[in-house]
């Protein structure tokens, strides 16, 4: 393979499996990748290469006894600061924390390892893992590698840069309101927020120490890679019970391949009338609908519920001192009320086609202008009902930069979402990456 930097997890695990290149090949081409343009983007916080490289000739010596380890087996992969990764440096943005070593691997590490799966090193995150930009007093601004000029947004934007910049072939960010699927629409990529309860949060940290299921029910692991495909792997790969996250349900995972997209019930949502959509970011989301109405989905324009992304605001203010346990209740009611209006609307629709943002990545520094409402409010209300929602690119801004679209599917489909997405990437793709790089 001439171009092992750039090829998709699933191609390099065929690759691998075949002999068409070792998994020390595959590290090494990703190490130089990362040698010769992370100065630019600033996307790796933590590099771990002589660990990756050990692990790599343990890969080729297995696979040369016949002993693969799993679907993985060989391909290097990168995870978000905030998630534990055993002998890294887990800064977590916090100046504080600058030598703290992490430890043990999250439970999704460890699967990815287990799976054969090769730990490149740790990617950058704001303070904490939560915030709209990708900045912090440790490790600085990671840039969008479309346009050095513009952020890759946050929380998860070192790991969607760094999978966009080509070097990592794929990694596990964490969302809670946008924060993987609003990187991947800004870095061209394909992402999953699964459904709450679907991959252990086991091993995520934030100021307050270790998440679990009650912290914060919105936060979820969600996989970001090059191709829905290969998200779908990757989930394959980390999802399930784990023994120690309580929230964590035994449902079984489908396979997106397996979906029929003939006679779905798609609703598609251009408008909320809080982010307006550029006219490019409409098209994008007419493409996309397009493209699965032509696979067999019966269309409507029913917007699904309003309130949520106000309701998130009110769960983001209660994260401080000013709201009391009384005021707390109410809210967690209204919460549950909303959740009950969505999966009434669930019944009447299999899928919600939306943008992910109102326009391409903003310039640094741009994200929360004076006035504006917080721009998330695409993406904030699936959050606060746990349903999956998978991100893929459907167009492209005048200025060249990604336009992704949003597919939200009913509690536990995510196999439906990801087919959606991987119909939509079939039917517009491929889109062209970065250039200078």
């Amino acid at each position: 393979m001439s171009e092992l930097a750039g090829a998709s997890a699933g191609r390099l695990a065929q690759a691998i499996g075949a002999g068409e290149a070792s998994a020390r090949e595959v590290v090494e081409a990703h190490l130089r990748r990362i040698d010769a343009v992370d100065g630019a983007v600033n996307a790796l916080v933590q590099v771990d290469g002589e660990r990756a490289l050990a692990a790599a000739d343990a890969a080729d010596a297995a696979l040369a006894r016949g002993e693969p380890a799993g679907p993985l087996h060989g391909v290097p992969f990168t995870v978000k600061d905030n998630i534990s990764a055993d002998g890294i440096v887990m800064a977590i943005g916090d100046p504080a924390r600058a030598q703290t070593i992490g430890g043990p691997d999250a439970t999704v590490v460890a699967r990815m390892k287990a799976a054969g799966a090769i730990l490149l090193g740790k990617t950058n995150c704001p303070e904490y893992g939560g915030g709209i930009e990708t900045d912090n007093a440790v490790y600085g601004r990671t840039s969008n590698p479309y346009d050095l000029e513009r952020t890759p947004a946050g929380s998860s934007g070192g790991e969607a840069a760094a999978i966009a910049a080509l070097m990592s072939p794929c990694g596990l960010g964490t969302d809670s309101g946008a924060s993987v699927r609003l990187p991947a629409h800004f870095c061209g990529l394909a992402a999953l927020k699964p459904t709450a309860g679907r991959i252990p949060i086991t091993g995520v940290l934030d100021d307050e120490g270790p998440f679990g299921s009650l912290s914060d029910p919105r936060t979820q692991i969600g996989p970001v890679a090059h191709t829905a495909a290969d998200v779908a792997l990757l989930l394959r790969t980390v999802a399930g019970p784990d023994g120690a996250d309580g929230g964590l349900a035994p449902v079984p995972l489908g396979d997106p391949a397996a979906v029929e997209l003939r006679g779905l019930r798609l609703t598609v949502q251009a408008e909320n009338g809080l982010a307006p959509a550029t006219p490019e970011t409409a098209a994008a989301v007419e493409a996309a609908a397009a493209a699965l109405v032509a696979a067999g989905a019966v269309r409507s324009d029913e917007a699904h519920p309003g309130g949520g992304h106000e309701l998130t605001i009110e769960v983001w203010s209660s994260y401080g001192d000013g709201l009391d346990s009384a005021g707390l209740w109410r809210l967690l009611r209204r919460w549950d009320a909303f959740r009950a209006r969505m999966l009434a609307f669930g019944e009447r629709h299999d899928l919600i086609l939306t943008p992910v943002f109102g326009g391409p990545a903003r310039r640094h520094g741009e994200m929360n202008p004076p006035g504006e409402i917080d721009p998330t409010s695409w993406t904030t209300p699936h959050s606060l009902t746990g349903w999956p929602a998978a991100t893929v690119r459907a167009g492209t801004s005048p200025e060249g930069l990604p336009i992704g679209v949003q597919v939200i599917a009913a509690p536990w489909r995510d196999d439906l979402a990801l087919a959606a997405a991987a119909r939509i990437e079939a039917e517009l793709g491929p889109f062209p990456g970065p250039r200078g790089l």
